[in-house]
């Protein structure tokens, strides 16, 4: 990766696609701190009300501890005084978790265990959220249970979003820019702002977008073919 430039602004949902191997999950890794063998600077911004900004973070694999229940996956990621509060129940309700509260990882499927991901980077109420392919290997009716279920919280609890993705409609169905990333070495060729609403994108309007990108004539497009 060299010479790689991006910004979100407050609120912005914003979506690094590319094939793989240019460098999308190491950027998620430098902005979130856990890869520092870098040159270079990453500034985010504070909360509203002041205060460093919460970070919540989505990775490919569900990540969750097969020791504790539901509840308690996201009760650790909590300070101490509010894990008994309200945040993890108000959480399992909104993504539908509420009576699989008790249950191990091991119980869940896949799907289910995803949406536990979702809702512990949720819980905290981050500000910015990095998403790292959160839907890989899903069938697709549960990939889009739960892009919906995203856009509902994001509706609900605005946060700016990083979400690397290869999935092209994915990408199409949540966020406001595109950021088309090329490999050797992984740098932006194209953004795309998306002016659709999310709120309106349905499966024929993302498609409509998708083939809309996929005819333009600019190289860097031959990438999400």
């Amino acid at each position: 990766m060299r010479g790689l430039t991006l910004s979100a602004a407050a609120g912005e949902v914003v979506a690094l696609v590319g094939p793989s191997g240019c460098g999308k999950t190491t950027a998620l890794g430098i902005v979130a701190g856990l890869d520092r063998a870098f040159d270079g600077v990453v500034e985010v911004g504070p909360r509203q009300n002041g205060g460093p900004a919460r970070l919540g973070y989505v990775f490919q694999e569900p990540r969750l501890l097969p020791w504790r229940t539901v509840r308690q996956n996201l009760a650790l990621v909590l300070p101490r005084a509010q894990r008994r509060g309200p945040a993890v129940d108000l959480m399992l309700d909104a993504l539908e978790l509420s009576q699989f509260a008790d249950r191990f990882p091991t119980q869940l499927s896949l799907g289910m265990a995803r949406r536990v991901a979702l809702a512990r980077a949720f819980v905290v109420e981050p500000d910015l959220l990095l998403m790292d392919e959160p839907f890989v290997s899903l069938d697709e009716p549960t990939a889009l249970r739960l892009r919906g279920l995203l856009s509902q919280l994001l509706d609900r609890r605005p946060a700016t979003v990083l979400l690397v993705t290869h999935n092209l409609r994915e990408a199409l169905a949540l966020a406001d820019r595109l950021l088309l990333l090329a490999p050797s070495p992984g740098r932006v060729v194209a953004e795309v702002p998306v002016t659709v609403p999310r709120a309106v994108r349905d499966d024929h309007a993302v498609e409509a977008l998708r083939r809309e990108l996929l005819a333009r004539p600019e190289p860097a497009f031959r990438l999400l073919a």
